[in-house]
């Protein structure tokens, strides 16, 4: 059985795209992310594209969109306390 992705997310910037692609994967959402090399040789071809797609399976669309939704919200953000490890050398 195949399952069709759905559209949830554009972003011009491709890097933009592979961030919330994480956030969905974390989440156990299949997301994928479409069109980010070709925006990536021709950046100015990036607004006719309609920019970086970021897909998921038609029935994680709903709860996606909620993950979308918290990441936009700041739900997600490290409080400036955080300690994240040494400076790298």
């Amino acid at each position: 059985m195949t399952t069709d992705y759905q559209l949830v997310a554009r972003r011009l910037v491709p890097t933009e795209a592979h961030l919330l692609c994480g956030c969905l994967r974390a989440a156990g959402i299949a997301a994928v992310v479409a069109d980010d090399q070709h925006v990536q040789v021709n950046f100015l071809l990036a607004p006719a594209l309609g920019g970086t797609r970021v897909l998921v399976p038609a029935p994680d669309l709903a709860a996606a969109r909620e993950v979308l939704a918290a990441f936009e919200r700041g739900e997600f953000t490290l409080p400036e306390s955080t300690d994240v490890g040494p400076p790298a050398e």
